[in-house]
């Protein structure tokens, strides 16, 4: 149940070991929020969900399964991401440890130390980082360099170990993508690994829109003989035809509203402690032109994180967490064409489609563009001016869109605490759905969000190893 990049993942894995399998999605295409269309006008392509794709790339699961072969094309801009500063040049994260570094000025030794190693190792890294924690993992000493990193604050190891205002904005920019504020521990895990991803094997977009690693993925399935039903909503497991296991790429609220009784109850009281987490606000733009940036390399950059400094981020996800909107919310934004040309053409060519969201508290109902305008505005001064068509997507219509974004959270569920390791319950086979024969594949399994498909390939690995038992 569920076409999206987890569930399709799981399905063409099975189909691919020789069984029968039929995926049932509620929408009338496949993707969940791995989709894109021309909401700004014919000849635009805008990413509706997921747009770089650090994880998507460097995916142990997507080169097993080929997509390259079957349709799929990863572009790479100049520079993987940019951060504006409110003084000074921008920060850049090049697609080389080195070129990094050396933009860091005085910092460009402490960079080394932070992600060097995590650099060198980082196909070691993700095969124990994608995947669930309470197992023995694949590469110990690889992990453990990633160990020595993950237990702290970003927000004190960036001042511990950088002197610069663009090194510590870097690596907290990088580090927001947790949805944290930058004080909470763990959080200089994801500043680390968003960096050494994107000095190794990039932040790329996929050419033609994100949906096109969806159609990859259903090019798979369907070539192995895997069916899938699209506007078909399921309500009830006992609607389905009978089968030998069920995979479920599914938030815990929405498991428990159609699986009922048919869960164990401590599994299921353990579904109920499950907790949204803050949300996002997303707003494409359509500009008559490129972005008027004020340091003009970023027009090279594919994703830019627009915060201001490291402290000027932290406050902003600080007031995310209490439930407040800050005034200026860390905003992340994509230029695709950057390095996918295709993003406008015809009756859109010599225009720039522009993706962006605003870190907002859990269900925020407010209109954020205002905010995002003049964060892109503060260090693009004219992009007002250039503005030629908006769509605006808040937290509640995010969530009607895709089920699984409740409440506009796009991370499968709170990250804070143990819950950014323990996902959904405490358990070592965290997508066994608390019974075997049912199983779940989405972001709120290890190894959480992100289009890589690894919800899905341990939810199989799990299925498969019951089956021999």
């Amino acid at each position: 149940m569920g076409a999206g990049p987890n569930g399709l993942t799981a399905a063409a894995l099975l189909a691919r070991e020789g069984w029968e399998v039929d995926v049932f999605e509620r929408a009338p295409v496949p993707g969940g929020a791995c989709a894109s269309a021309p909401v700004l006008g014919e000849g635009t392509v805008v990413d509706l969900g997921a747009a770089g794709h650090p994880f998507g790339v460097a995916s142990p699961v997507f080169r097993e399964l080929g997509l390259t072969d079957h349709g799929l094309a990863w572009l790479h801009p100049a520079v993987p991401m940019g951060h504006p500063l409110p003084d000074g040049p921008a920060a850049l994260l090049h697609r080389d440890l080195e070129a990094t570094a050396a933009g860091l000025g005085v910092d460009a030794r402490a960079w080394r130390a932070v992600h060097g190693a995590l650099v060198a190792h980082v196909d070691e890294i993700l095969a124990g980082a994608l995947g669930p924690v309470l197992r023995p993992p694949p590469h110990p000493v690889a992990m453990a360099r990633l160990g020595l990193r993950a237990p702290w604050p970003a927000d004190l190891l960036g001042r511990a170990m950088f002197r610069t205002a663009a090194a510590r904005a870097l690596f907290t920019g990088s580090a927001a993508h947790a949805i944290l504020p930058s004080s909470r521990p763990l959080t200089a895990a994801f500043g680390a690994l968003f960096g050494a991803l994107g000095m190794s094997s990039g932040w790329p977009v996929a050419r033609g829109g994100s949906g096109a690693i969806v159609d990859a993925l259903v090019a798979v399935l369907r070539a192995h003989g895997g069916r899938l039903h699209l506007g078909h909503e399921v309500t009830d497991l006992r609607a389905l035809p009978a089968a030998d296991a069920v995979v479920l790429d599914l938030t815990p609220r929405q498991v428990l509203r159609v699986a009922g009784t048919g869960l164990p109850p401590r599994y299921a009281a353990a579904l109920r402690r499950w907790r949204p987490g803050p949300s996002v606000s997303k707003v494409d733009f359509l500009l008559d032109g490129p972005i008027p940036w004020r340091d003009a390399r970023l027009a090279g950059a594919g994703t830019v994180h627009l915060g201001g400094t490291a402290a000027e981020i932290r406050r902003a996800e600080d007031d995310v967490a209490a439930g407040r909107m800050p005034a200026r919310p860390f905003v992340m934004l994509c230029q695709q064409q950057a390095a996918d040309p295709s993003r406008a053409t015809g009756p859109a060519r010599g225009h720039t489609v522009v993706w962006s969201y605003a870190h907002v508290p859990h269900g925020h109902p407010g209109d954020v563009r205002p905010l995002i305008e003049a964060e892109v505005e503060r260090h693009a001064p004219g992009f007002r001016d250039r503005i030629g068509a908006a769509v605006a997507m808040r937290p509640a219509d995010l969530e009607a869109w895709n089920p699984n974004l409740v409440g506009g959270d796009i991370a499968g569920g709170s990250l804070a605490g143990a819950r950014a390791l323990l996902r959904p319950t405490a358990s070592p086979r965290p997508h066994r759905a608390g019974r075997t024969g049912l199983y779940l594949a989405s972001a709120s399994t290890p190894p959480g969000a992100g289009v890589h498909g690894m919800g899905g390939a341990w939810a199989v690995r799990t299925l498969l190893a019951d089956r021999r038992r």
